[in-house]
């Protein structure tokens, strides 16, 4: 099986199911534990290579790592010899002699992950590239709704907000329809990609009239960092629009749950008191991402047959 993990689209279930099994079984393992590590990555080194700034996600990586006993080196472009001018290739054969058995990469150009097996013999794992894909936000987000509502075939889910710049949205859309979970989008029409309509998706501008009928409401960051131009008229009438504040989260059913991948914004696409609500399982998602990664980097790492090595 592939030895990298580039792309949510990669999967088929049976190895999704397998990486979120594994997960499970990392905080069985963990529980009850004195010192939280396990002995299972010792003597492999995992590489996080950060073009980005992006504190969750790599702290997030770092944690898995070091609980499965690896060797952490952090690699962020500011301040290093990328700075100077370095390419990527150049930056991936100074990892390469230096022994990288994974290198876990976040990257502003898409694509950056593909290019970099071109010239590594280890692992790369993909930390989201410019506004392709980010595969263990959607794991961790699928373990996530998973472990609170039993099942993921059969859910609605709803994704709302800024699609056109996300590649959480994207990755998220691949592995919950490969899980079987139906999923709507729901953003203005400015903030939805061209050629949406090819998507195993739905599509709906109405985010009042969606949200009675999903289980999963995740909402995403408005990126503003990638806008060049105006995709709404304001930050007020966007909220106004496509803003989960607690009038909207009373037309939700029951048991449904409240999303988001963070960063959040609060008073713009979420409201503090949603996102800090009974249904919010936002810091769940926080704490199954360590999870998640741990399960990716040992079943890449260790050499298990059947695992994604």
């Amino acid at each position: 099986m592939n030895r990298h993990l580039l792309s949510a689209a990669d999967l088929d279930r049976d190895t999704a199911t397998l990486i979120l099994d594994t997960a499970r079984g990392m905080a069985a393992a963990m529980t009850g534990r004195e010192v939280r590590k396990l002995p299972t990555l010792r003597g492999r080194t995992v590489v996080n290579l950060f073009y980005e700034d992006s504190t969750r996600t790599r702290v997030s990586f770092e944690a898995a790592a070091k609980r499965l006993s690896a060797d952490v080196v952090t690699f962020s472009a500011k301040g290093s010899s990328v700075s100077k001018g370095e390419s990527l290739k150049d930056t991936a054969l100074t990892l390469q002699a230096m022994g990288a058995d994974a290198v876990v990469v976040r990257h502003s150009a898409s694509g950056a992950p593909h290019r970099l097996t071109e010239w590594l013999d280890g692992s790369v794992v993909n930390a989201g590239d410019g506004t392709h894909e980010h595969p263990t936000q959607a794991l961790l987000d699928a373990y996530t709704i998973r472990e609170r509502m039993g099942r993921l075939e059969g859910l609605r889910v709803a994704i709302v907000g800024d699609v056109l710049h996300s590649r959480v949205a994207r990755s998220n859309v691949h592995l919950l329809t490969t899980f079987g979970a139906d999923v709507t989008l729901v953003a203005p029409p400015t903030l939805l990609p061209v050629g949406v309509t090819d998507w195993p998706v739905d599509v709906s501008y109405d985010l009042d009239g969606v949200l009675p009928k999903v289980d999963v409401v995740m909402m995403l960051r408005v990126q503003r960092e990638r806008m060049n131009d105006s995709f709404f008229p304001s930050a007020r009438e966007y909220s106004r629009r496509y803003g989960l504040d607690t009038a909207r989260m009373a037309r939700l059913p029951g048991e449904a749950i409240v999303m988001h991948p963070g960063p959040m914004i609060r008073g713009m696409e979420i409201a503090a008191e949603v996102a800090d609500s009974a249904r919010s399982v936002i810091v769940d998602q926080v704490a199954n991402g360590v999870l998640v990664r741990m399960a990716v980097l040992y079943l890449l790492l260790s050499g298990e047959k059947g695992s994604m090595a």
